[in-house]
């Protein structure tokens, strides 16, 4: 049913569900598994190297823990970064890699934070996407 599949990672843990559930189909399609990591240009356009370098280091921590994920469940993880806005740069790999299917967590952002964000990438790939979002909830018990 579904040959490659993209986990798109912020390193949170509704991205590490998420990343839980992709692996779960890719074993049951014996599908690849993309995992991505976008750094957002918007908080890296500036001068100062050292808010890049934190940025890419956040995203090898958070492929390096896809990669894990997808170890511990005899998963190959092929592992990407890119740089741009988000929502864009997951709908451009989920057509690059041709993927059929993208699993994304659900933040749940709420208040200001939501209003500062204007929705949040969950919702833009949601309702952007030429192929199949599987969207992934916190569980109780990893929001405790």
């Amino acid at each position: 049913m579904y040959s490659t599949i993209l986990v798109p990672t912020d390193g949170s843990e509704g991205a590490s569900e998420a990343i839980r559930v992709g692996l779960a189909l890719a074993e049951r399609f014996d599908a690849e598994v993309h995992a991505l990591f976008v750094v957002d240009e918007r908080f890296v356009a500036t001068e100062f190297d050292l808010v890049v370098e934190e940025a890419h280091a956040e995203a090898e921590r958070a492929l390096d823990r896809a990669g894990r994920q997808g170890e511990d469940a005899d998963v190959t993880v092929e592992k990407h970064l890119r740089t741009g806005l988000p929502h864009e740069e997951i709908l451009d790999a989920a057509g690059d890699y041709d993927a059929d299917l993208v699993v994304m967590g659900k933040h749940g952002r709420s208040g200001l934070d939501r209003f500062l964000n204007v929705g949040s990438v969950t919702e833009r790939v949601v309702r952007r996407a030429e192929v199949q979002v599987t969207t992934v909830p916190v569980s109780q018990e990893a929001s405790e």
